[in-house]
């Protein structure tokens, strides 16, 4: 099965898994060093859950992972979770969405490597594809603003920044509420064409994957919080139990 998104590359220094690749060194000069004439460097907190996608066809919008498996059938109850809470939004996203397009973002509502304590609702918009290429940034928060989506914390725009730099500008707490950020992400935008060609990533070096959820603990989930997280989750979790998902 083809991905819908595809896995982000890490800058030099970030920490990284045993599946994961690094960005060549010109590359990554490019977004901290010295910008590709005419392109814009977006840089942006980067958020630790897991990644998701929404696909409009016609007048149905339809939930997956990254990987293109729908969410509804999911045998992860992060998944499922995501499905329902997408059809509890579809005019959200037909508002979002023109048909074929997807929407890619980070859905929160487990804590996995960092907890969160949420001022906005568990997604967060991270890109909107187009005709197969991720649209620019102010494209993006046009839509989501007309949809009612959140997005990430934006810390640059520009000119190349240089790691250093765009860790001290996310902080200790980041953005978004976590307990400790996990990093940023670096966009290599293009104005003229309205796209984003390239993205990478940092990670914080002792970020540790996984840390709270539960088959890396051997105990129960561990929750996020936002504005009515608590009503949402009792509804959702029994309905999950209901339809006879094993937690």
């Amino acid at each position: 099965m083809r991905a819908l998104y595809p896995k982000i590359p890490h800058l030099p220094g970030s920490r990284t898994g045993p599946a994961d690749r690094h960005v060549g060194r010109i590359r990554g000069e490019s977004l901290t060093l010295k910008a590709t004439a005419g392109a814009h460097i977006v840089v942006e907190e980067k958020l630790d859950g897991t990644c998701v996608v929404v696909v409009r066809h016609g007048t149905k919008v339809l939930a997956h992972g990254r990987d293109g498996r729908p969410a509804h059938e999911s045998r992860n109850l992060g998944r499922r979770l995501f499905a329902r809470w997408v059809d509890e939004r579809r005019e959200q996203f037909l508002a979002l969405l023109e048909d074929g397009e997807h929407a890619c973002g980070e859905w929160m509502p487990l804590a996995h490597g960092t907890r969160y304590s949420l001022s906005h609702e568990p997604f967060v918009l991270f890109d909107l594809v187009r005709s197969g290429k991720a649209v620019c940034r102010d494209r993006l928060l046009e839509k989501a603003s007309r949809a009612g989506l959140s997005t990430p914390c934006i810390l640059h725009t520009g000119s190349a920044l240089s790691t250093e730099m765009a860790l001290e500008l996310l902080g200790l707490r980041g953005h978004h509420g976590a307990d400790a950020a996990e990093g940023v992400v670096y966009r290599e935008e293009w104005p003229d064409e309205g796209v984003c060609s390239f993205v990478a990533k940092l990670v914080r070096m002792d970020k540790i994957d996984g840390l709270f959820l539960a088959d890396h603990t051997g105990q129960g989930h561990v929750f996020n919080t936002w504005p009515g997280s608590e009503a949402w989750l009792a509804r959702a979790l029994a309905e999950d139990d209901r339809a006879g998902h094993e937690p």
